[in-house]
């Protein structure tokens, strides 16, 4: 053991060597902020911070969002009367230091310029406006907390004590059945500002005519002010004035007074006092919104449920979207980017230490992430019809386009390419593999080996591949420019010394084996990679590989093989199946954790050996025959001697040994240790026999491949590996997804976070026919079976779903997908859907258009109304038979009512997840999906339809390395440690992603968490709710980290006093979690324990405990009758039932957690004894309680019953149940300093200073 803790003692030494070099880095570059001074026309001088690694375009941006200087776009930053560089960082500038001045300068306007400025006016006008969250656009998204709160939760003051306000919502509280859907997104109406002009659009009179460019007439606008005065003005390069045109006379000369002004707010101020007014309040309105709910997110999200918005005439919107060019992009010089190019020179900038490798990721970062957003918009309008295709001459599904310098190619299987493969599923399949593989390969991130930008995009039922395009590719043929691989499966074959290298390298870290096979020249060709994986050198000389969509081994489970036989105990569990396609391959997640349990295997099983045969060196003989003995236990793996070793143990040993035989010391140990590696070797499926190694040949099932194999020894051992990996799937990785669900350390609460639960295990999707099965036997999971089988079912209707949409056309959009909608989620009989043809044809015409049938060019010829033929029974059947041949799961039932009936499901969550795996969005209003004789679903309610958008997220490893470590230490109790690196991988955090980013929400909560275990309750708070706002704007209001991000919040609140909005808040979040998952969920009995408590600390008794006594059915349902968790719940009910005078009832409660600490503590436990004593106080409590009842009864005392003396609990000691449940245990802090902040909050709280009843020390838990 001293071994261990030595070698534990020296790495961390290094370690902190390493931390030491890092931290003057970062010192380094972060320690240069100052202030320096704005002069700007028109304002009062100002102080602004700025960092020494910001570029100038920064302060730029800074100024165009400030209230007194976001009117100016066009203007350019001097000092001492120099120019600055734009994309200059601050560091570089002679001369910039602390209280430097920078002056504003107005600049002359370009054409260019002109229309940047007049967009930007726009969008402060429309500042305010959900509209662009709505709709999908421009990166913005919805955030309600503050809504919630009413107001900014660190504005409030504290001085007054609130009135609190503390009844819930009826639709909230436990066993209520209603879900209605409009308080997901409250007070919507009130979002919009005022409004400050009736119109601003472009003139119909440009663009200007000759001889009025010579005068330097750059565009016209028009203007309709709230005072109904119409205004054409002329934008010129001094700014803007006034000009004398009207709507039917051309006059471009200045109007008397011309009012010009450089910037165009300026000029409509001067015109109309009401945009005056409006436009201020709006500013401030604008002003007083946290940041954080109006900067960009990284990738757009859309929202599944929207208002009614009224449509307003925009005409600068409308000249985007029928222009020619392609939006924003038309800043940017040469108009559209070279994405390949920006994808490509960002990987390859230098990263040897801190600053550039910051400096790289945020490049590599925002590269993708516009690519991402150019991506959609490009597969949005190639199945829109708005893009020509580069083979317009063949059939719609075969047709490949390019846009905005992206390839398109839909995901049909085209020219029988994966006939063999299982088709149009093959190939809807390969897009997100071959995405899976671009994935591994840019996180290995090897210098020199390229893959293409690569998004998925699936929109209107059609999956859309977008790749960025190599240079060159498209002048030649393919046959010509492949030099590495195969284009027709493994027929013809090449390989490329270069690529060798390069794959050689990366598979190391992938585990994948250089193999050499034949091609149809009998030729050995060596790979490194799957056959079908190819190398392009581009025309820019750099080496690209594409095609990765089989990087990682073929899952066996799902592939029947001819000659092949998998395990009886894998055989026994129903498989192999047989999947649609044959494309089924297993995960990253699951390679990495095999590799490492085999390794552990290995080590363990030498180290044993090794120890034995240096005790039996004397005896050697014996020893050889021991070690054949315990071969043939090897592969049941649980010799005792052996799993007591510790693993870092066994490590040590074998090291040593081994470092010994390479040595060539111990000449006389040699020979015996290198047989007991080759054993171990041996027993773990090692391919090598002399050390350890177990890496996967990802070709050893692929048909039309002809393996290089003498004696077919080889190829065995890697069959058996591939095969040992799929096994490994399901006799380790699912029961240990179910142990982590059982010990409560994962429960997820829908489909999106069960799916990253079980990919963070390396399990498939395709498993959760297996999986829910294995939960349906435990009670205590019953709740992650009905998830499972809701998920399972939400699948497989966007299955039938995609299928359905390729059947429509254009006009019946709506119509077709209410009538889907219906089918799957109406109780009442769904009529066939004729009437809502088209709202065109008039009676007459309608017989005779039926026989034309117009048809939408992206489909097979069928008759465009063959989607009104679904009906609810012919949906069921579809369903079923999908899920049982891509789940392998029989469904009992044959209509949704008893579905939900046996699962315990709700109709609303399955909406809500069915909208968003297909981009469904629908009107926000309250549904009725059990009424008998009404639709549930018109036309009017389906709103729009976005793409699902699939891509790789680049990591920012720095950030995340310091994140871990900052984790351990805090592990370790080195809290103040682990909070500074916590800190600074915020701080590298934001230098890579920006502002916004799932990972910073992330970091957000942990340092809010630290805040508050360290006592400092404000800055927990103000931590919580930037962590809170994020998540809403990058998860979704509705996402489940959003809801645990809630409940944190409503903790802090509550130790900052803000009981009331602590109680809103944890309204909230049950609400959202009603609505994603239903009731029955441990999360539900956390948030009711919560909620419980804060009521009673407010002396709402009745309402506390309808909430304690739900946590408390849950708590037995989930954890156990006998879990600790329990006993607290038995002990909160008794408290609340003390409180309103119930003695009885709270002698039963509290016996019952005298019972469970009795049980599993022991009598000693001071829990237990605490326990005892409150059943004391109690009984004693009751005593008197029926003596006085005795005396009343018997007449002795002709008095009334005295008022119960009832003390409500003091605030400090309900803040201590409230950590005691959510887990926060706190480590470092003095009893004194508690008992400080308790005084603080008793002082506060109680201003009649009554002494404390023997009532309250039973509160003291």
């Amino acid at each position: 053991e001293n071994i261990v803790e030595k070698g534990e003692v020296e790495a961390t030494k290094e370690k902190e060597k390493d931390d030491k070099k890092d931290d003057q880095e970062i010192v380094l570059i972060q320690d240069l902020g100052f202030t320096v001074k704005i002069m700007s026309p028109g304002t009062e001088p100002f102080d602004i911070q700025v960092s020494s690694m910001e570029l100038v375009q920064e302060i730029h941006q800074l100024l165009m969002d400030r209230e007194d200087t976001c009117h100016r776009t066009c203007f350019s930053l001097q000092l001492d009367g120099n120019t600055l560089d734009n994309f200059a960082e601050l560091k570089n500038i002679e001369g910039l230091k602390e209280g430097s001045v920078i002056k504003v300068v107005e600049e002359p306007y370009t054409m260019r310029e002109a229309r940047i400025h007049v967009r930007h006016v726009r969008d402060l006008l429309k500042s305010l406006d959900p509209a662009d969250a709505y709709n999908g656009v421009d990166c913005s998204s919805l955030s309600f907390l503050n809504v919630v709160t009413q107001g900014d939760i660190l504005e409030k003051k504290k001085s007054r004590p609130e009135s609190v306000d503390c009844t819930p919502p009826d639709y909230i509280m436990p066993g209520s059945k209603e879900r209605p859907l409009m308080p997901l997104q409250p007070q919507v109406k009130e979002q919009k500002g005022p409004q400050t002009v009736k119109v601003l659009t472009t003139s119909g009179w440009n663009p200007p005519p000759g001889f009025r460019k010579m005068h330097g007439d750059l565009m016209y606008l028009y203007l309709v002010t709230l005072e109904e005065k119409h205004y054409h003005i002329t934008a010129c390069a001094r700014g803007f004035f006034v000009n004398q045109s009207s709507e039917e006379y051309f006059n471009p000369k200045p109007a008397t007074p011309s009012h010009l002004c450089h910037a165009l707010i300026e000029l409509l101020n001067q015109i109309s006092p009401a945009f005056k007014r409006n436009f201020s309040i709006l500013q401030k309105k604008r002003t007083q919104r946290h940041p954080f709910e109006r900067v960009a997110t990284p990738y757009q999200l859309y929202s599944w449920s929207a208002p009614q918005m009224e449509h307003t005439v925009d005409a600068i919107r409308a000249e985007d979207t029928f222009s020619s060019k392609l939006g924003y992009e038309e800043h940017i010089p040469g108009q559209t980017r070279d994405w390949n190019e920006e994808l490509q020179t960002t990987r390859e900038l230098p990263r040897k230490n801190l600053p550039e490798r910051l400096l790289r990721e945020r490049a590599i970062f925002k590269v993708h992430s516009d690519f991402v957003a150019a991506a959609t918009r490009g597969a949005m309008a190639v199945i829109d019809g708005n893009v020509m295709a580069i083979n317009p001459g063949e059939e719609a599904k075969m047709q490949m386009f390019i846009w905005n310098n992206i390839f398109f190619s839909l995901g049909f299987d085209v020219r029988d390419h994966y006939k063999e493969l299982g088709g149009d599923a093959a190939a809807f399949i390969a897009p997100r593999n071959d995405l899976q593989g671009v994935r591994v390969y840019s996180a290995v991130d090897l210098q020199g080996l390229y893959t293409l930008g690569t998004v998925v995009i699936d929109y209107r039922g059609y999956r859309v591949t977008a790749q960025s395009i190599i240079p060159g590719i498209l002048e030649r043929e393919q046959e010509q420019s492949v030099v590495y691989g195969s284009i027709d499966f493994g027929k013809t074959v090449i390989s490329h010394p270069k690529y060798l290298e390069l794959l050689n390298k990366a598979g190391q870290q992938l585990k994948i084996l250089p193999h050499k096979v034949y091609n149809d020249k009998k030729e050995v060709i060596e790979l490194c990679s799957s056959v079908e994986c190819k190398g392009i050198i581009g025309n820019d000389g750099r080496h690209y590989i594409l095609d990765l969509l089989r990087t990682f081994p073929p899952d066996v489970n799902f592939l029947k093989l001819e000659g092949e036989e998998l395990s009886t105990e894998i055989q026994a569990m129903g498989f192999p199946i047989e999947h649609k396609h044959k494309l089924c391959c297993l995960r990253q997640e699951l390679i990495d954790s095999f590799v490492e349990a085999r390794y552990m295997m290995f080590i363990k099983y030498a180290a044993l050996h090794l120890q034995q045969l240096d005790k039996e060196t004397e005896n050697s003989k014996k020893g050889k025959i021991d070690i054949d003995k315990s071969n043939d236990d090897s592969s049941k793996e649980n010799s005792t001697n052996e799993s007591q070793m510790g693993a870092d143990e066994a490590k040590k040993i074998v090291e040593s040994i081994t470092d010994s035989i390479t040595n060539g010391e111990k000449q006389e140990l040699e020979e015996s240790t290198k047989e007991i590696v080759k054993k171990a070797a041996i027993a773990v499926g090692s391919l090598k026999e002399t050390e350890f190694d177990v890496r996967f040949n990802p070709d050893v099932y692929s048909p039309g491949v002809q393996h290089v194999d003498p004696d077919h020894k080889q190829l065995e051992k890697q069959r058996q590996l591939v095969k040992d990996a799929a096994a490994f799937l399901l006799t380790v990785q699912i029961p240990a997804f179910v142990r982590d669900c059982l010990d409560h350390s994962a429960a997820p609460m829908d489909g999106v976070t069960l799916s990253e639960a079980l990919h963070n295990r390396g399990i498939n999707i395709r498993y959760l026919g297996k999986i829910s099965d294995s939960l349906s036997k435990i009670k205590q999971l019953e709740y992650l079976y009905n998830i499972t089988v809701a998920e399972i079912f939400t699948r497989t209707l966007k299955h039938v779903f995609i299928v359905y949409m390729q059947s429509i056309e254009l006009m019946s959009l709506s119509a077709a997908v209410s009538h889907f909608l219906n089918c799957f989620l109406s109780s009442c009989p769904v009529p066939h859907p004729h009437q809502v043809a088209d709202e065109l044809q008039s009676k007459t015409s309608k017989r005779r258009s039926k026989r034309k049938g117009r048809t939408n060019p992206l489909l097979k010829d069928s008759d465009s109304m063959e989607w009104t033929n679904l009906t609810p029974k012919l949906l069921w059947t579809q369903i079923k038979s999908e899920m049982k041949s891509y789940y392998d799961w029989d469904l009992q039932v044959d209509s949704l009512e008893s579905m939900v009936e046996q699962f315990s499901l709700q109709k609303i969550s399955l909406l809500r997840s069915f909208c968003i795996k297909t981009g469904v969005q629908i009107l926000l209003r309250e549904y009725s999906f059990d009424s008998k004789n009404r639709l549930t679903f018109f036309e009017e309610d389906i709103i729009n339809i976005f793409p699902v958008v699939k891509h790789i997220n680049p990591r920012a490893t720095d950030a995340y390395n310091f994140y871990t470590t900052g984790q351990n230490k805090i592990q370790q109790g080195y809290l103040k440690e682990g909070y500074e690196l916590i800190s600074e991988a915020l701080n590298l955090l934001n230098n890579v992603y920006g502002a916004m980013h799932p990972e910073i929400a992330q970091c957000l909560r942990m340092l809010a968490r630290l805040n508050y275990i360290m006592g400092d309750h404000a800055e927990a708070m103000a931590y919580q709710q930037k962590a809170v706002l994020m998540s809403e704007r990058v998860n979704g209001i509705d996402h489940p980290y959003t809801i645990t991000e809630y409940t944190h919040l409503a903790l802090y609140c509550f130790a900052n006093n803000q009981v009331s909005t602590a109680l809103k808040l944890l309204y909230r979040a049950r609400y959202l979690a009603l609505l994603v998952c239903g009731e029955n969920h441990p999360e539900i009995a956390l948030l009711d324990s919560n909620i419980s408590l804060i009521l009673h600390a407010v002396g709402e008794y009745e309402l506390s405990l309808r909430f304690l006594e739900k946590a408390l059915a849950l708590n037995i349902r989930y954890y156990g009758a006998k879990s600790l968790k329990v006993a607290v719940s038995f002990h909160l009910v008794a408290r609340t039932q003390s409180c309103m005078g119930d003695f009885r009832s709270a002698l039963n409660n509290e016996k019952e957690t005298y019972a469970i600490y009795r049980q599993q503590l022991g009598e000693s436990h001071e829990k237990t004894r605490e326990s005892s004593d409150c059943l004391r106080h109690l009984t004693s409590q009751a005593v008197v309680l029926q003596k006085k009842m005795n005396e009343i009864y018997t007449g002795k005392s002709n008095t009334a019953l005295p008022p119960i003396q009832i003390q409500p609990p003091s605030m400090g000691s309900v803040l201590d149940m409230l950590n005691v449940i959510n887990g926060i245990l706190f480590v470092q802090i003095s009893q004194q300093d508690i008992e400080n902040f308790k005084a603080e909050i008793e002082k506060r709280q109680l201003k009649d200073t009554s002494p404390a009843s023997s009532e309250e020390k039973t509160d003291i838990e």
